[in-house]
């Protein structure tokens, strides 16, 4: 049976889940217009796991109509599940809506969930907005190694110069990890400051780490 508009329609207004869940994995067949109108309606969707795949969804099929998936994007901010704000979050960063910068500022610091914040985090870099590094900056006295990861990869998307004194001290973690991704930042931001720390990690006992240290000197 061929995959049609009405068909995916069908599948998304009926009161089986699993229908709907199929109804939103086969909006990727159609065409993008036709897919994001039929896909809000999933976005607002009563079962959280239809919703998380609309939202995510909206990362690619949202260009379509940026100020409607503005206002759907924020709404799911506001989700009472947590897997659907940081899929919101996601989306706004693919789609580059810095309109909603100051929606996910606020929903970083009032949020106790770790998924959610770590995904603002992560979202920061690709989203470009230049008022994201404060928060970058606080993401990075995290205790936590992996919100400290994420911050460090969106501050080398950010390219905002001033996190090479963030960086710095952890041009000697003693996480391999940690300095591959300082080395990774170090080689966007690329300018005079952060060639000696560079230079440093260059000469890294870990190969991954120096390699990559070495191309960003290239």
């Amino acid at each position: 049976m061929s995959i049609t508009p009405e068909s995916v329609a069908a599948l998304l207004n009926s009161a089986d889940l699993g229908d709907r869940l199929r109804g939103v994995n086969q909006l990727r067949t159609l065409d993008p217009a036709i897919a994001f109108g039929l896909g809000q309606q999933a976005v607002e969707d009563v079962n959280p796991r239809v919703r998380y795949a609309a939202v995510s969804q909206l990362a690619s099929l949202g260009s379509q109509d940026r100020g409607k998936s503005l206002a759907l994007l924020r709404d799911r901010l506001r989700d009472s599940e947590p897997d659907v704000q940081a899929a919101a979050a996601d989306s706004i960063s693919a789609l580059h809506l810095t309109e909603a910068f100051e929606d996910l500022q606020s929903l970083y610091h009032a949020s106790s969930e770790w998924l959610v914040k770590f995904s603002i985090v992560a979202a920061l870099g690709e989203l470009g907005d230049p008022r994201g590094f404060d928060l970058l900056q606080e993401a990075m006295t995290s205790p936590n190694e992996l919100m400290q990861m994420a911050a460090i990869g969106s501050l080398g998307e950010l390219g905002d110069v001033r996190a090479i004194d963030l960086l710095a001290p952890h041009v000697q973690n003693a996480d391999w990890q940690v300095r591959f991704r300082v080395a990774q930042a170090l080689s966007r931001l690329n300018t005079a400051a952060s060639q000696p720390l560079l230079q440093t990690l260059a000469q890294d006992p870990t190969e991954q780490v120096a390699q990559e240290a070495q191309a960003g000197l290239r």
